[in-house]
């Protein structure tokens, strides 16, 4: 089975949507890492517009109507169907002039993301291979 990965920004949406302005040259925000499968899904969001890590995974399920549940008590959205799995989460910082893209904490709600080949995946996507890629 081909093991693939997406990258999903959703601040390149955001910020014209909810900013009417294009997304700034350097901005951070928070990630999480999700799989289904042999797909592993790495789905970023600007801190201007999510406050929780939850918040990112809650809009990725709506968009593709998966159902699943919001926890306030913990900050967390609870995915029902237990083949989608949340591997973690963690900060970014992204500068596109610069070709920067920086990964690194945890999520309080969905732990520490999977750092292990996660470089080389990011280099392979299509927009990132002249990237330099700094994961703590």
């Amino acid at each position: 089975m081909k093991h693939r990965t997406v990258l999903i920004d959703y601040s390149e949406a955001d910020y014209p949507d909810r900013a009417s302005t294009d997304a700034p040259e350097r901005y951070a925000g928070k990630f999480v890492q999700m799989r289904k499968g042999a797909t592993e899904y790495l789905v970023f969001s600007s801190k201007a517009f999510t406050r929780f890590h939850a918040d990112i995974v809650e809009r990725f399920c709506s968009d593709r109507e998966i159902p699943g549940v919001y926890n306030s008590q913990n900050k967390s959205f609870e995915i029902f169907d237990p083949a989608w799995v949340v591997r973690g989460g963690g900060k970014f910082e992204r500068d596109r002039k610069k070709k920067l893209f920086h990964l690194y904490d945890d999520s309080m709600a969905y732990g520490k993301f999977e750092k292990n080949g996660l470089k080389e995946k990011i280099l392979s996507l299509a927009g990132f291979s002249d990237y330099t890629v700094r994961i703590d």
